[in-house]
């Protein structure tokens, strides 16, 4: 799992000014749901994802979302870090030890946005159902 508020020397704010924006938090949920809704955002038309951060055992990922999602999160199966004023700040190299880059800051747009992301979620658990009734 990725911590909040983490910090690294010469890190830079992925996420979009305006100036009063301190940072981002971050939504993880398990890989499987979490791979299944990065490919309905990068497949969709005009919803943009941000920097996706995994662990390296493969079992969460993390989208990095704007600062204040966390205060509204509320999807089943996933939490929402909030980093409380303090800001994540991400660097091109990942900000945990046992954590790496899916979607990299500098390849990926600035955030992903909470209603979009949420969608793509919900979206993925039905696929991911469906598929599981199938077996």
């Amino acid at each position: 799992m990725v911590e909040a508020g983490t910090q690294t020397s010469g890190s830079v704010d992925p996420c979009p000014p305006p100036a009063a924006r301190t940072g981002c938090d971050l939504v993880t949920v398990p890989a499987r749901q979490g791979l299944e809704a990065v490919d309905i955002l990068r497949r969709g038309t005009g919803e943009a994802v941000g920097p996706v951060l995994h662990d390296d055992g493969g079992d969460t990922l993390g989208f990095v979302v704007p600062a204040g999602t966390a205060e509204g999160w509320d999807v089943p199966g996933s939490t929402c870090t909030g980093t409380d004023g303090r800001g994540l700040r991400l660097a091109p190299e990942p900000p945990v030890e046992g954590s790496d880059w899916l979607l990299p800051p500098d390849e990926a747009d600035p955030a992903t946005d909470p209603a979009v992301l949420r969608r793509a979620l919900g979206e993925a658990a039905r696929l991911i159902a469906a598929a599981d009734s199938c077996r």
